[in-house]
């Protein structure tokens, strides 16, 4: 079974290779053009045929593409992540670029050496010379820089963006407004304002940047979507029938609080303590679309925004870390596996009726 992560990154690598595919065609393609009717490149002499480049140049850029995507997945994006958005674009595209280059002079030193028979003849380092010197070879090095530079280019606003945000707004899925089910999860620092009077707002920015990258993983984890982040409190999303399955949105709550215990030692060691949070868990309808001129961003509006904040403000009042509303608690299959306390119907500011909350342990 693909795990969330492991799928988040198959859709992270993915557009990768399919960015490559479409430059490598778009390449081929111009290449025959001005070529014409020519059955050998003019700076090297070597045959060409554009029935074997239509198959193996795509097959190549495809590959390098993906490579490069599993590179800057899996290990680049972690080691830059401190460098700012324009020159962590600039350092990894060198990067990239040099390791294309060698690919390339590999490729070329294979196809020239059966050309020539041998490397060590003088020929072979005539027709080697003169194409890396001629301007096909430096317009083909120009054309993958800036397809690395497009490639850099997309990660680092998909990253920013968010994915599936990116890909929301590319597919136009939510262009005309959706009604959709979804679970929500408010989570909330303890004693915010405390903490930050102790460290100083520089410092207590900086554990906020590692607190919410320490409850990240989780969220991948369990499927959830970060939908918002205000000053101290993020909200977590899950379509509904993904959020139930498996009690998925339940665990993704201790999953956040085992990681944070995990890493109790670093932040003690920074700070001189550990930070704690509190959740509220509700469910509903909301609509979900497009909105702005200026700015662009897909927003939730409904009901269940309002009331899954209310629950979780209330989470002082019953002193619990976690509070799930009776229409959540019912859908949810709990009782096999976590110990379920009704703390009592409430009747929250603004809202008609009761309503029944559950803390989880």
């Amino acid at each position: 079974m693909i795990t969330p992560k492991y799928k988040r990154n198959i859709n992270r690598i993915f557009p990768f290779g399919l960015i490559w595919l479409v430059f490598s065609l778009i390449y081929t393609i111009l290449e025959r053009g001005l070529l014409g009717d020519l059955n050998f490149y003019p700076s090297s002499g070597l045959k060409y045929i554009f029935g074997r480049n239509i198959i193996i140049i795509p097959l190549l850029a495809t590959l390098f593409g993906t490579i490069i995507g599993i590179l800057e997945i899996l290990y680049f994006n972690k080691w830059f992540i401190q460098i700012s958005f324009t020159k962590k674009i600039i350092y990894k595209s060198f990067v990239y670029l040099l390791i294309i280059s060698f690919l390339l002079i590999i490729i070329f030193l294979t196809a020239t050496s059966e050309a020539t028979n041998a490397i060590s003849s003088k020929e072979f380092w005539i027709v080697m010379f003169s194409y890396f010197t001629d301007y096909s070879f430096l317009g083909i090095l120009t054309y993958i820089a800036s397809i690395i530079l497009m490639t850099q280019f997309y990660t680092e606003v998909s990253e920013s963006m968010g994915t599936g945000l990116l890909s929301n707004f590319f597919l136009g899925k939510y262009n005309k407004p959706v009604e959709e089910e979804r679970i929500f999860m408010f989570l909330d620092m303890k004693s915010s304002t405390r903490i930050a009077e102790k460290l100083g707002h520089v410092v207590y920015f900086q554990m906020l940047q590692q607190y919410f990258s320490d409850l990240s993983g989780p969220v991948i984890d369990y499927s959830g979507e970060i939908y918002q982040y205000a000053g101290d409190e993020m909200i977590i999303s899950w379509r509904l029938e993904k959020g139930l399955r498996s009690n998925t949105c339940i665990r993704c709550f201790f999953a956040m609080k085992e990681s944070l215990m995990d890493k109790s030692f670093s932040y003690k060691e920074k700070y001189g303590l550990v930070p704690q949070f509190k959740a509220g868990l509700h469910c509903g309808k909301v609509t979900t679309g497009e909105i702005g001129v200026l700015k662009k961003e897909i927003i939730f509006t409904g009901d269940v925004l309002n009331t899954t904040a209310r629950i979780e403000g209330l989470c002082n009042q019953y002193d619990v870390d976690i509070l799930v509303s009776d229409s959540l608690a019912q859908k949810l299959d709990l009782s096999p596996y976590y110990e379920v306390e009704s703390v009592g119907k409430n009747t929250l500011r603004g809202k008609d009726g009761q309503f029944e909350l559950f803390t989880v342990n």
